[in-house]
């Protein structure tokens, strides 16, 4: 699954090149200078399915801790909670998920001697949820000086449930922006696109002399400082991971 997201990852920033290669100066020496372009694509792609990777990975964390947190209501220890929490996040998330992986790598530990404190703080700092990081020290200082770990997991559960919720509540209320943002992203190409069908020629004293070239390189830079700062604009509104 990572693999051929990788591989389409790669096939779109390729397809990327070739696109701005063609659009701002039609000619196959373009295409190693716009390989930086697509190389810029690619990181955004990644971090995107970063984010993308770490909600998912957050929402099943939450369901997992609901499950331990049922579970020591029926009377189980903390660590036999966690152990049977896998059934849960299988059954709802499917075999092979982050996080069935995560507890499998947990109950090793376990059967090793490992205490349950370590194995979280390890948990958190492998995934690189910050949820997840304060999760495991405010279970080892409870766990430490004896509070309620019941009354804990239920706060945790709650407090990532409600950020979830919030972010979802945003994504909604922006989903019709970032529809506008794709739509404006793809203008510039469709026009150009437009004209050039119905009016064969007309761009063609853009290319293939220094003042085109210089005039394309600077619309260049201006729709990808566009680009670049509609992005950022949707970077701080629903923040980074």
């Amino acid at each position: 699954m990572i693999k051929n997201s990788g591989l389409r990852d790669f096939g779109k920033a390729l397809l990327v090149t070739g696109l701005f290669a063609f659009f701002f100066y039609r000619s196959v020496w373009a295409l190693p200078p716009m390989a930086l372009v697509g190389w810029l694509y690619l990181l955004r792609s990644r971090r995107h399915r970063r984010r993308d990777r770490n909600r998912q990975l957050l929402v099943q964390f939450k369901e997992c801790i609901q499950a331990v947190a049922a579970s020591m209501r029926a009377g189980y220890a903390v660590e036999n909670a966690f152990l049977e929490s896998i059934v849960d996040v299988r059954n709802m998330f499917g075999e092979n998920c982050a996080m069935e992986q995560e507890l499998i790598q947990l109950r090793q530990g376990l059967a090793n001697n490992v205490t349950l404190e370590v194995l979280l703080a390890e948990m958190g700092q492998r995934c690189g949820l910050e949820e997840m990081r304060e999760f495991a020290e405010v279970f080892a200082i409870s766990k430490r000086n004896g509070g309620s770990i019941p009354v804990m997991v239920d706060a945790a559960s709650s407090s990532i449930s409600r950020r979830l919720a919030v972010e979802e509540e945003m994504e909604t209320l922006l989903s019709a922006r970032k529809l506008e943002q794709r739509v404006m992203n793809a203008m510039p190409f469709m026009i150009v696109w437009y004209v050039e069908v119905t009016n064969p020629g007309y761009f063609d004293m853009l290319y293939g002399n220094p003042v085109g070239v210089a005039l394309m390189t600077v619309c260049m830079g201006v729709y990808l400082a566009a680009y670049a700062l509609s992005e950022r604009i949707f970077t701080r509104t629903f923040g980074e991971r």
